[in-house]
């Protein structure tokens, strides 16, 4: 989408991500945009090297792991991290866009810790239904409360209302947008509705200097910055290999998640199994499938466990398949489970390559193995997705 004139491009940008997948979201729109990208894996705020936050270059997202936290220490995490990146020419700190997690505790915590004197919030994202009208957020039209969000096992959503979510701030509807110099200059929290992409471009092109405040959205708002700062000449794409025995990591208990590996268990090519306790099982089975696809999953019918503990069993699971044999390539579904994936595999994070689809991140995991990844929050897409994703695993090749 072309919106028009195109602004002084940014030297560095940094996003501030409560989980992996929106890390991954927040930042792959500006590698399409030109910029070289890396997602971190650091949910520890304490590990940030302050000194060397205002010198980064291109873009850094990183996971604070903030949703799975409690509030107080959500808010520390989150303003050690504003802090650490203040210096950044542009500074994004991403929200779910069905308003999941600790979003106004962070948004304040974001705010004072920046050192900007405006924060503007617009956690529309156009592109998979998710809408701000009159302030209130939909999925699809529906209220994002009563949506199937709001039975999320872990992060159950009862409030689709931002004026009741940051009662302090202004809310713009697009046409007033125009009003927003004036505002910004003289401080405080805007929430802005945004039904279109557009309505994203108009926002983001009535901010004249993006230094000057914190943004706070979703995929929506970060894809409509990285349209007005694009980086010439653009940052390298790598190509990529094509991956010979793929691994689909799905550990959400979203529906759509759900839905999706149905249908790519339909596939004749696809071995399947579910890691429910020890692993092991699930690792022969696996090594021993002549199907060139393998998919690893927790179980449909979730059985009583402690909390993290099936995440952690299928990472056991994926450590077992990369380092051991035969897996080349990965397509992880859901923040918690690709960031226990991460972990085990101990890996840094991912270079950054592309976003073949909205919500999807593709890269090449940092430190070995290097080996290509998909990364897709669990709610995006539709019953397709994890079947494209994994044919894109297998083509490989450079980013488009």
């Amino acid at each position: 989408m072309n919106v028009g004139p195109q602004a002084d491009p940014v030297a560095s940008i940094a996003v501030l991500a409560d989980d992996l997948t929106s890390a991954g979201d927040g930042a792959a729109p500006f590698r399409r945009a030109g910029h070289r990208a890396q997602v971190l894996l650091s949910p520890d705020a304490a590990a940030f090297d302050t000194a060397a936050a205002p010198a980064l270059a291109g873009v850094i997202a990183v996971d604070l792991g903030s949703r799975l936290l409690d509030e107080p220490t959500a808010v520390i995490t989150t303003a050690r991290a504003a802090g650490a990146f203040a210096a950044a020419d542009l500074l994004v700190k991403t929200v779910d866009s069905t308003l999941r997690g600790h979003v106004a505790a962070e948004v304040r915590a974001a705010h004072a810790a920046s050192g900007r004197p405006a924060v503007v919030v617009a956690p529309a994202f156009p592109a998979e239904g998710r809408t701000t009208v009159q302030g209130v957020q939909y999925v699809h039209g529906v209220p994002v409360h009563e949506t199937a969000f709001a039975r999320d096992p872990a992060h159950p959503v009862s409030c689709s209302d931002l004026a009741r979510l940051l009662p302090e701030a202004d809310h713009l509807e697009p046409d007033r947008f125009g009003k927003l110099p004036e505002l910004i200059e003289r401080g405080g929290t805007f929430v802005c509705s945004a039904a279109t992409d557009a309505d994203l471009d108009h926002l983001v092109l009535s901010v004249p200097q993006a230094g000057d405040v914190l943004w706070v959205g979703s995929p929506g708002l970060a894809a409509a910055l990285a349209r007005l700062h694009s980086r010439t000449p653009a940052a390298a794409l790598p190509g990529l290999p094509g991956a010979r025995r793929p691994l689909v990591v799905a550990g959400s208990a979203n529906p759509a998640t759900r839905r999706q590996l149905n249908r790519l268990r339909e596939r004749v090519d696809v071995a399947g199994v579910a890691v429910d306790g020890d692993p092991a099982a699930a690792v022969h089975a696996l090594r021993s499938a002549s199907a060139p696809v393998l998919v690893v999953h927790t179980p449909d019918g979730r059985r009583a466990a402690a909390p993290g503990s099936l995440t952690a069993d299928l990472a056991r699971a994926v450590r077992a398949l990369v380092t051991g044999g035969p897996v080349d390539g990965l397509v992880l579904t859901g923040g918690e489970t690709a960031v226990a994936v991460l972990e085990a595999l101990r890996s840094e994070g991912i270079d950054l390559i592309d976003e073949p689809e909205p919500g999807v991140a593709r890269g090449i995991l940092l430190g070995p193995p290097r080996v290509p990844v998909l990364i897709k929050a669990g709610g995006f897409g539709d019953e397709g997705t994890l079947d494209r994703l994994c044919r894109l695993l297998m083509d490989g090749g450079s980013a488009t």
